[in-house]
């Protein structure tokens, strides 16, 4: 793959990471990379039908609209959603809706998909895709009450965020710790830490 010889080279070239996620920086600083951050200005789809088409498709607009105006970066983008019982969940735009999900959640599970762009100078954008699964405790109003005094859940998919307090709302998890996050570091390591 074309980008990997590319990525392989990363000190030589800027990378940028189109996201204003908090814990996007945070997975990329834990890998010892170099970056940063510029948010790109999008109108992002939400396909409730088809949730890796909706995180692929925002992704790669993230990364397009960033990498047009810098096309000799390395640009990373990414897009989460949460799906549970058939619908596509993004991020809360209320406390309520948020208490909401978690109240649903309640001793359930669902899948997080990752959709994951990556645009290097002279070459094409490349896609992947992550999936885990989530399982929550059974979690009662006081438990939601809690969890909100301490982690604020507007600006996460599904309206919680697994590296905060998640002991009190997961019992536990399949797949990629750092997908549930926002943003799977193996596929990062993968590719940027050659």
């Amino acid at each position: 793959m074309a980008v990997v010889r590319i990525l392989s080279s990363i000190m030589k070239s800027k990378l940028i990471l189109a996201s204003a996620s908090l814990r996007r920086s945070k997975i990329l600083k834990e890998l010892g990379l170099t970056f940063e951050v510029i948010i790109p200005d999008v109108d992002e789809v939400h396909w409730n039908d088809d949730p890796v088409g909706t995180v692929e498709e925002n992704a790669k607009r993230k990364c397009n609209c960033i990498s047009q105006q810098y096309p000799d970066m390395i640009v990373i983008a990414a897009d989460t959603v949460v799906v549970f019982d058939g619908k596509c969940l993004g991020k809360p735009k209320t406390i309520q809706e948020a208490r909401e999900m978690l109240g649903l959640f309640s001793g359930k599970s669902q899948t997080v998909y990752s959709g994951i762009a990556i645009a290097t100078p002279q070459e094409s954008l490349d896609l992947y895709l992550e999936k885990s699964e989530v399982h929550f405790r059974k979690i009662s109003d006081t438990v939601i009450d809690q969890y909100f005094s301490l982690v604020d859940p507007l600006d996460k998919a599904g309206g919680y965020d697994i590296d905060q307090h998640s002991d009190l709302i997961i019992s536990g998890y399949d797949g990629s710790w750092t997908n549930i996050m926002g943003l799977p570091k193996e596929i990062i390591e993968k590719i940027l830490c050659k």
